[in-house]
C-alpha cells in the first residue's frame, strides 16, 4: 500500500469522528435538511479525503437515485454517500454532490450529533432521503 496524503482544511470544517480526518467545509453546505437512518445529514458540494464504494441503485424517499458509499481516507469508516445519478428531474441537482451523516462526523467546534437529542426523528427516517 502506498503512502497516504490527506488534505488539510483551513477554517470551518467537518471531520471524522473516529480519526478527526478532515472532510469538508462549513462554506460548502448546500442544504442542512437531509436526514438518513442515524438522524441529520447535510448536502455537501465538496468533500476531501474520501474513497468511494461500488455504485448501487437506492430507493430513497425522493425516488430512485444511483449513489455510492463515501469512506474516510483516514479510517474507513463509511461517514455517508455521493449521488451519481438522480432520476427525477427535481433531483437532479443532487448530482455530484456528497452527504455526510452527522451522526459520523465532528462539527467545526469539535462536538458530535447525538441523534437522540433530535425531536425531528421519532417515527420518521427522515424527510427525504434515507439511504
Amino acid at each position: 500500500m502506498g503512502r497516504l496524503f490527506l488534505i488539510t482544511l483551513d477554517g470551518n470544517f467537518y471531520s471524522c469522528k473516529h480519526c478527526k480526518t478532515h472532510l469538508a467545509l462549513s462554506k460548502d453546505i448546500i442544504s442542512r435538511t437531509f436526514y438518513c437512518r442515524h438522524g441529520r445529514a447535510y448536502l455537501f458540494n465538496n468533500v476531501v479525503n474520501v474513497t468511494v464504494g461500488e455504485q448501487e441503485e437506492r430507493m430513497m424517499i425522493t425516488g430512485l437515485h444511483t449513489v455510492v458509499d463515501i469512506f474516510c481516507v483516514g479510517c474507513g469508516s463509511i461517514i455517508g454517500w455521493k449521488y451519481e445519478v438522480a432520476y427525477d428531474k427535481s433531483q437532479k441537482y443532487k448530482e455530484g454532490k456528497y452527504i455526510l451523516e452527522m451522526f459520523k462526523v465532528l462539527a467545526p467546534d469539535g462536538t458530535g450529533y447525538l441523534a437522540s437529542h433530535d425531536p425531528q426523528l421519532v417515527g420518521s427516517d427522515g424527510d427525504g432521503d434515507d439511504a
